[in-house]
Formats: structure tokens, sequence, C-alpha cells
């Protein structure tokens, strides 16, 4: 087990976006997509910063998130990056790496039952249409 605590909101971010990472590319390839570029365009509806923020606006508005998993995001949120992904603005990056640090905070704490469950509210949000514009 890691310490969550010795980890700040970038390393939280870092660990939990391989993690979310995983369950959706698991979700894809149980859906049957096979061609790569198809694989990719499909996984941005659910990795992308944008996505990751409508989805925690979601979690927000839904009441989802414990005590330590809101920390967690704002651990995450508060955070001081030099970098931000292409095409979209700061503040939707800066929420989008709380998102991820929810995953890294609970994967340090090898809260594995909850990341799955976590990681299937967000597979429903998205596939039901909740975060399409």
């Amino acid at each position: 087990m890691i310490d969550d605590k010795s980890l700040n909101g970038i390393d939280l971010a870092y660990l939990g976006d391989a993690v979310y990472e995983v369950f959706i590319r698991e979700h894809l390839l149980s859906q049957g997509i096979r061609q790569p570029a198809a694989l990719q365009r499909r996984s941005t509806h659910f990795v992308s910063a944008k996505a990751q923020a409508k989805l925690s606006a979601l979690m927000e508005t839904g009441d989802v998130l414990t005590a330590d998993e809101k920390d967690a995001f704002r651990r995450g949120r508060n955070a001081k990056s030099y970098t931000h992904a292409k095409n979209t603005s700061v503040l939707t990056y800066r929420i989008s790496t709380g998102f991820e640090a929810i995953f890294g905070y609970l994967q340090a704490n090898e809260q594995t039952a909850r990341i799955a469950e976590l990681a299937h509210w967000c597979i429903t949000q998205v596939e039901e249409g909740h975060t399409h514009d």
C-alpha cells in the first residue's frame, strides 16, 4: 500500500489516470470494438479532460463521493501543474486532474471494490449520454 498522504495531487492523478484507463479499455474491448482508431475515438468519450470534468460535476451534484474522495479531488484540482491538455481550458484540465486523483487515492489505499464501483458508475453516465453536450 502506498501512503496517499505522501503523494501530492499530481502524483495521485498520475496513478489514477492509469487505473481509470484500464477500466475504460476493458469496457470498450468487452463491447467488441477492435479497430485501434475506433477504440481511440470511443475512449475520448470517457477519458478526455472534458469528459472527466463533466463526470466530476455529475459526481458533485449526485453526491456520489465520500468525504475522503472529495478531499482527493480537491488535492488534484488544486495541484500546481506545469502542463495542460490540448484543446481544453486550464480550468477543465484542473478539474479532470481532480477526477483522476480520486482514482489514484483509491488505488493507493487498495480500495479495489470502490474503484470498480466508481468506474462502472462513470461508464454508465457516459453510456446513458449524461456527459454529452
